[in-house]
């Protein structure tokens, strides 16, 4: 049995175990690293407030596949289109924080973000010449914050 297949039996038993009824697919992406796509009707459960449910599970999944195939894989999960929904909106926000920066002259601030969504705010903004993006703190703590260029002469 190959990989893919054998990732997909073990995520389709971790949601029996959860008592979820839903259908998985497994697909790699062009980096080598496979996603798990879940449909099912219980997709809040899954997903939860903010996405940190969906986190935890893909987390746990995670460790579930490099225990029972001995070997650590990059595994993203998805439920139902929450991720692309999700990366649609950090873009949206991430645009309308930098504009914000470049009309007031001054830092805007986004917390509350995990490293997958800072991620997506680095990469919007990477091609935007107006604005600097760094990330501060540790932890829960973390932040990135968006930064109008100094205008130069």
């Amino acid at each position: 049995m190959e990989t893919q297949e054998r990732i997909q039996n073990i995520a389709q038993d971790f949601l029996t175990k959860l008592s979820v009824v839903g259908t998985v697919t497994v697909d790699m992406d062009e980096t080598g690293a496979f996603r798990v796509h879940i449909e099912t009707e219980e997709t809040g459960l899954l997903i939860g407030f903010h996405g940190k449910t969906l986190e935890s599970f893909q987390l746990i999944l995670t460790m579930i596949i490099a225990k029972e195939l001995t070997e650590w894989h990059r595994v993203y999960v998805n439920v139902g289109d929450y991720r692309e929904k999700r990366e649609e909106a950090l873009m949206y926000m991430a645009q309308r924080a930098a504009d914000r920066a470049i009309a007031t002259g001054r830092a805007v601030d986004l917390s509350n973000l995990s490293a997958g969504e800072r991620r997506v705010v680095h990469l919007t903004l990477s091609g935007d010449e107006r604005v600097i993006t760094e990330s501060f703190g540790e932890g829960q703590d973390r932040k990135l914050v968006i930064t109008p260029k100094p205008v130069t002469v």
